[in-house]
């Protein structure tokens, strides 16, 4: 039986693949994204014309993850729509590029309420609807910057994901006994396929920035480059939205996926603290929370 789905930051990218693949594999599916009516009006058309091409349920839905009142009014119209909701899927977020000392704090404060306050607000807006039916899944999609190998010029992003992922840790262990299953998908740095790397951010203090230059010329073009090279030519950024369709359909989702061609190490990494954490709460007697 198909679920109701609404995928945050889903105008582009891993969002916009995931909203079809979703509905292709038969759930009703909202596309969560911001200015529905103008900047994104192109997406949204795209989107309907793809359903009604595919005969799948496919909705956009006005979600600025930075205001709670559009998370509230966004799921407030699914849940009208359809009677319920059963997935969330925290896609929304930022990317920036640059030395680290160069952006400003505002620059900082910005990245990380896109990328972990808005996961915030959608759940203070959904999970009282899956509380109340005691079922419910909560994907995060994560990156393996979070403990993989890191090059540097990506800071405020990195900082941001590992936020992202430690607030999603703690929501696995607090859901549980709800019935609501977490899951966090884990991307690898994909060069192409998405809008990330070309969309992203730099940093306001351009002098600062330029003093880098100096012992460091080029180092994002050399950092993108390599990337590149490490990651295999069979590399597809449908995977992740393959990913979450295999995770949304498990009986027994899991709570971590990794897909990372480039195998930055991050699954290793991951596959110890998540070990570590299972075996201390099995010591502080909440086993059943693993």
């Amino acid at each position: 039986m198909g679920k109701v789905i609404v995928v945050t930051g889903a105008s582009s990218g891993f969002g916009a693949l995931a909203v079809r693949q979703l509905a292709i594999a038969g759930h009703t599916v909202y596309a969560g994204m911001r200015a529905t009516a103008d900047r994104n009006a192109a997406a949204v058309a795209e989107l309907s014309a793809f359903g009604a091409e595919e005969g799948v349920d496919v909705h956009a839905v006005e979600l600025d993850v930075q205001s709670q009142e559009s998370a509230d009014a966004a799921i407030a119209t699914i849940v009208a729509e359809q009677g319920h909701l059963d997935v969330v899927v925290h896609n929304a977020g930022r990317m920036v590029t640059g030395p680290a000392e160069a952006f400003t704090p505002e620059q900082y404060a910005s990245l990380y309420d896109v990328n972990v306050l808005g996961t915030q607000r959608v759940n203070r807006a959904a999970l009282p609807h899956l509380r109340g039916r005691r079922s419910g899944h909560v994907v995060w999609v994560g990156s393996s910057s979070t403990r993989g190998g890191t090059p540097p010029y990506l800071a405020p992003y990195f900082a941001a994901k590992a936020a992202m992922d430690a607030v999603a840790v703690s929501y696995r262990a607090e859901l549980l006994r709800f019935g609501i299953d977490t899951t966090i998908v884990v991307p690898g740095a994909f060069t192409s396929g998405t809008n990330h790397f070309a969309h992203s951010g730099t940093p306001e203090d351009t002098d600062r920035a330029g003093a880098y230059e100096e012992l460091y010329p080029g180092l994002m073009d050399q950092v993108g480059a390599k990337l590149a090279e490490l990651e295999p030519s069979w590399a597809d950024v449908g995977a992740v939205a393959d990913a979450i369709v295999s995770v949304v359909d498990a009986e027994k989702p899991p709570f971590r996926v990794h897909v990372d061609p480039s195998s930055d190490g991050a699954e290793v990494v991951n596959a110890v603290a998540d070990r570590v954490r299972a075996e201390f709460l099995r010591r502080t007697e909440l086993a059943d929370l693993i």
